[in-house]
């Protein structure tokens, strides 16, 4: 039996792997973006970083897409009876009408990805530069 956080260690490092071909070529800029996206959440708050990703995102190889689309998903794939909307706009709206006890489980499990995304990020996008 594997633990949470085992599939969430799983998941981002899948994500990874597999974007490797969406990122942008400014692997240093990636790299800054993803060590510093916990801190924007815990300093804006969870709902109002996730509108602000969503204001910045330009396309599918950008980083502010690939770090809303892993955490959309992977709270997708945990509680798939919450967060069943795939489209942004509505998956926001769903983050705005959950109970209190229900978000700050989102923004903890979102956290808690982004470690795992940023530790996985430094590990392979360093080693590829040298």
């Amino acid at each position: 039996m594997r633990t949470l956080g085992q599939e969430r260690s799983q998941f981002a490092l899948e994500r990874i792997i597999g974007g490797k071909s969406k990122i942008n070529e400014d692997v240093k800029s990636f790299t800054s973006f993803t060590a510093g996206a916990p801190t924007v959440i815990l300093q804006n708050g969870f709902g109002q970083a996730m509108a602000f990703w969503l204001s910045k995102k330009k396309s599918d190889s950008d980083k502010y897409e690939f770090v809303l689309e892993s955490i959309k998903e992977w709270l997708i794939k945990i509680k798939p009876s919450i967060y069943s909307d795939k489209n942004y706009e509505d998956f926001i709206l769903k983050l705005s009408t959950i109970d209190q006890k229900e978000y700050l489980s989102a923004q903890k499990e979102a956290l808690l990805l982004l470690e795992w995304i940023k530790r996985y990020t430094s590990a392979f996008y360093i080693d590829e530069k040298n």
